[in-house]
């Protein structure tokens, strides 16, 4: 109980006690009026100096808050916070994406499809009071500071989410007084610009989470292969753990630490009452398997992929190619780049495997070991749509990493022999036929530097027709042809069809000049589409992140040759790869209808073939950089001609058997084989020429054509050869009656047998005059270019 007064004593006490400090109470409110009156004497005696004073430490705090917000975005600027470096996808013919461009991985995506696990985990453990501050938390702050205290450094950090944002979007990572000030007011105006759940989705959206993985999205298929909408707790710990060390945290860095870290996030979100103590332990015990679905390294089309970059960079720049999100539908076909480069590492590596027996031969009596070679064997390939000029696989090298040199565009080298097309088909233009025969080549060529005679490993005979020329790769016949149409028509025609700077010289017609195989394969695929000449394509269709078209291939064509000029080069090409230099792609099981031209260079240097069929023109290049000797005796027909068989059988196994159709304006006349001349009732080889309207022989061949005199003895006598002078008149005129249709197709049809089985005997009048067998030799397994 309190008592309702106090006694008498005490209130006399009191007053008592009140009474003795009132001497004291009067004592200091007279030394408070004395310095009261001090101070304003003194103010009024240096108010001038007080009122500088005042405004120094007020312009100087405007000029500091001037500083501090200096160089800040506006408002206006901070909307932009959206606008992210976002990754450019390419995708193949197909539609289907298959590589990527970037300056930072990142897949934007919306708050809501961020896993909830992963927006509390993050909100946790680097920002607590994140729904509650303006910015920035002073509590946070005042912690930080005296731990850097007692430390002795910076040693811990107190940005809020906001803060991390603005120094990610505007600012650096230094840890200085002057920086963390302008981060701050950064910060208060992002706050004031965003509301809460817009910056956790800006924030989620732009942190690096290591390994090259910028925001959520893109972290959680690099890292789980799944989406960030479908993270479950124990995998969202572990992203959040990364963020303050992504590159020493990331768990394809430092699996134990990524671990480590994630029972930090788990203990922080257990001890906020976030999660339950079942789930923390739960959590806490799961195993995490990687799983990276984005094939950032993808293993095939290098080469391609930086063609690719390359042209877009030109078109666009670097930085609107690496940051745009920019959506580039190509022509790769991923099947074909696959096969493609399989089949340039297979045949490099059993080219290198005959090439070390051959050395290992020519050391015998020594060690036998493999002398070591300057640089490796190379190889490339090229095949593209010949309808529209779309590439579908290149192979530049046989590795990439190794060297990013594209030598399939950017190597100049000497065709060899797959150039003489070029001069057949400046033949073709100017009026000659593929029967049309080309004389003298027992004579030497009249140069500017004297008289020369290419070697020619190929043929002895003194005259032969376009079509046997091209199929057995006769040189002499080929620089024969360039000196009858003229060297300047020739390189015109060459040049018309892409090939650059040609050289104007007889040996031209041999592939002296140096061309790319890009080069060499686009202008064959002229042969293959009526003549027309496309550029190759690598890129269709370009748009922005938003779908709008920045770029649209215009298809171009250039009609180089005739319609019918390019039938018939492809029907002397066919004869090349069924009974010529190139029969070895029969030998490996290519069936389908198809031509081309192989190419060996001087020495062995470099071996080529062009190939197509109606439907792909592929080109393939073996050889060192630094040229010299691929092996010895390396024609094109057995190192060159394997690879593209190989690699067509897998490209065009899904393709129908088409055929090679011919142009209107043709006309298909039986002829001598050997003459290109109507045939007699002796020729023994008949096949079906093509001629352009006008053009057909109309002599009877002077070749085989036998005279039989009335008294039914035989006239062995060639009327090209001038014997029939000797003979009486009734000799001297056409092919008697007496040589029966019956006969004839008698003796045809003996020839053809006999063309089928080479191992035949020989009829009675082809082992008289030496004819019949004459084709046979170049239908053999061994085809020399």
């Amino acid at each position: 109980m309190v008592p309702k007064q106090f006694p008498d004593q005490v209130l006399e006490a009191i007053k008592q006690a009140v009474d003795a400090v009132k001497p004291a109470v009067q004592q200091v409110k007279a030394r408070a009026l004395l310095y009261q009156r001090v101070v304003a004497a003194w103010v009024l005696q240096h108010q001038r100096a007080v009122a500088v004073s005042a405004l120094a430490f007020a312009l100087t705090l405007v000029v500091a808050l001037a500083a501090l917000f200096a160089g800040l975005p506006g408002r206006e600027e901070l909307r932009t916070l959206g606008e992210m470096p976002q990754a450019t996808t390419l995708y193949d013919v197909h539609n289907r994406p298959v590589f990527t461009i970037f300056k930072e991985y990142r897949i934007e995506v919306p708050l809501e499809r961020v896993s909830p696990h992963l927006r509390k985990a993050i909100v946790a453990f680097e920002d607590q009071r994140f729904e509650d501050h303006r910015g920035f938390d002073l509590i946070r702050i005042l912690g930080a500071a005296w731990v850097d205290l007692r430390e002795g450094r910076a040693a811990q950090g107190a940005s809020t989410l906001t803060q991390q944002l603005a120094r990610q979007t505007f600012l650096t990572r230094e840890k200085r007084l002057w920086r963390k000030a302008r981060e701050i007011a950064l910060a208060m105006r992002i706050e004031g610009v965003y509301s809460k759940e817009e910056i956790l989705e800006l924030y989620l959206n732009k942190v690096y989470f290591g390994d090259g993985l910028y925001g959520a999205e893109a972290a959680s298929r690099g890292y789980f292969g799944k989406s960030a909408a479908d993270l479950d707790l124990s995998e969202a710990a572990l992203l959040t753990g990364l963020v303050n060390a992504p590159s020493v945290n990331a768990p394809t860095v430092n699996m134990a630490r990524a671990m480590a870290r994630r029972s930090l996030v788990l203990r922080s979100m257990y001890d906020q009452g976030i999660i339950t103590e079942e789930a923390f332990e739960r959590a806490s015990k799961d195993k995490v398997a990687l799983r990276d679905v984005l094939r950032r390294e993808e293993p095939h089309g290098q080469y391609f992929k930086e063609e690719v970059r390359q042209q877009l960079v030109k078109q666009f720049g670097w930085e609107r190619l690496s940051e745009g999100g920019l959506r580039v539908y190509t022509t790769i076909d991923p099947a074909m780049q696959q096969a493609a480069e399989a089949n340039v590492v297979r045949s490099l590596e059993q080219i290198e495997a005959r090439r070390a027996r051959g050395t290992r031969n020519r050391n015998s009596g020594t060690s036998g070991t493999r002398n070591p070679e300057p640089d490796e064997l190379e190889g490339a390939l090229v095949a593209l749509d010949p309808a529209t000029g779309e590439v579908r696989a290149m192979v530049g090298g046989r590795d990439f990493k190794s060297s990013r040199f594209n030598r399939a565009t950017q190597a100049l080298r000497q065709p060899g022999s797959a150039f003489k097309p070029f001069v057949y088909a400046a033949a073709l233009e100017a009026g000659y036929s593929p029967s049309s025969l080309v004389t003298n080549l027992d004579e030497p060529i009249q140069t500017l530097q004297g008289e020369w005679m290419p070697e020619d490993e190929h043929s002895t005979e003194s005259a032969m027709t376009v079509r046997t020329a091209l199929r057995t790769s006769s040189n002499r016949a080929a620089v024969r042809m360039l000196e009858e149409i003229g060297v300047t028509r020739a390189v015109a025609q060459a040049r018309k069809m892409g090939m650059g700077n040609v050289p104007s010289v007889p040996s031209l017609a041999l592939g002296s000049g140096e061309v790319t195989l890009m080069a060499m394969t686009s202008a064959y695929a002229s042969f293959a589409d009526q003549g027309q000449l496309r550029p190759a394509i690598f890129i269709r269709r370009v748009e922005d992140a938003d779908g709008t078209v920045l770029f649209d291939v215009k298809r171009e064509a250039e009609q180089v040759l005739s319609p019918q000029t390019a039938f018939l080069m492809t029907s002397m090409l066919s004869d090349v790869v069924n009974y010529g230099t190139a029969y070895k792609a029969r030998q490996e099981g290519f069936t389908l209808p198809a031509a081309g031209k192989t190419g060996t260079t001087n020495d062995y240097v470099d071996a080529w073939f062009v190939g197509f069929t109606p439907n792909l023109v592929t080109g393939v290049w073996i050889g060192f950089d630094k040229p010299r000797t691929i092996v010895s005796n390396g024609f094109a027909g057995e190192l060159a001609v394997p690879l593209w068989a190989r690699f067509m059988k897998q490209a065009t196994e899904k393709d129908r058997p088409d055929t090679f159709k011919s142009p209107q304006g043709l006309t298909a006349v039986n002829v001598c084989r050997h003459s290109g001349q109507l045939p007699g009732a002796f020729c023994d080889r008949i096949i079906t020429e093509y001629f352009a309207r006008g053009s057909a022989p109309t002599e009877l061949c002077q070749e085989h054509n036998f005279y039989v005199a009335t008294s039914g003895q035989l006239a062995a006598a060639l009327p090209a050869a001038g014997v029939h002078e000797s003979l009486p008149p009734a000799a001297q005129r056409a092919p008697m009656a007496t040589v029966s249709g019956a006969a004839r197709d008698r003796d045809l049809v003996i020839a053809d047998e006999a063309a089928e089985a080479p191992k035949k005997k020989r009829g009675f009048w082809s082992r008289v005059f030496g004819r019949g067998n004459d084709d046979k030799k170049d239908n053999r397994k061994k085809a020399n270019d």
